[in-house]
């Protein structure tokens, strides 16, 4: 009997401090000492949220950056995807992540990376196919990769220059403030967050 109630008091006491004073703990310091991203790390544009920092969005105004390539499109959908087709069958299945882990010989992949280049390319006539940074071509492990390199974003400066009126030299200033480099001097590669210099486009044309 005292060994049973030993444990008893063990687990009661370990429930109470990992299932609650842990976790309780840690959410009140994480809301102390980084509370933008604790909670998310929103974005806001005119006082209203308008994203996240760390999630990805499907531009397609000619006047925006666009980000990389998604395998469900960011989450985007409109109400007929949410329709059952003639198989019962719905284009949106709910919120996901990932990719769509196809081998570099499936001609799935290989038609959608040729017609991602054709819809590139008429966007961008003075791009060469050649010169197309891959990470526009290609998608990410989550498929919600909110960022580009640099070089992604450099590339399309001239086309979204003509479209808003804004000169190439401030363009790349945007991308150049919200360029991040390699944590620690080591990891990662330099990266440029689409929202923010596409919210840093929408502020020179004073969209709402």
């Amino acid at each position: 009997m005292k060994t049973f109630l030993r444990a008893i008091t063990v687990s009661l006491v370990l429930l109470i401090i990992c299932g609650f004073v842990y976790p309780l703990g840690m959410t009140g310091l994480s809301q102390v000492i980084f509370h933008k991203q604790a909670n998310g790390s929103i974005v806001e544009y005119n006082g209203e949220a308008v994203g996240s920092e760390l999630l990805g969005q499907n531009f397609t105004d000619t006047r925006f950056f666009h980000g990389r390539v998604s395998a469900y499109n960011y989450n985007t959908y409109i109400i007929e995807d949410t329709k059952p087709d003639s198989n019962g069958k719905v284009a949106y299945a709910g919120v996901s992540s990932g990719s769509a882990n196809l081998a570099p010989s499936n001609p799935v992949l290989v038609e959608r990376v040729k017609k991602d280049i054709d819809e590139f390319l008429k966007a961008n006539p003075e791009v060469k196919k050649e010169d197309i940074p891959t990470d526009l071509l290609t998608s990410s492990g989550s498929g919600l990769d909110p960022e580009i390199s640099p070089q992604a974003a450099k590339i399309q400066i001239p086309a979204i220059s003509k479209a808003t009126g804004i000169s190439t030299s401030d363009l790349q200033k945007i991308v150049d403030k919200n360029t991040k480099g390699r944590q620690l001097g080591l990891f990662g590669e330099p990266r440029v967050n689409v929202l923010k210099v596409n919210l840093e486009i929408a502020k020179l044309l004073k969209l709402q």
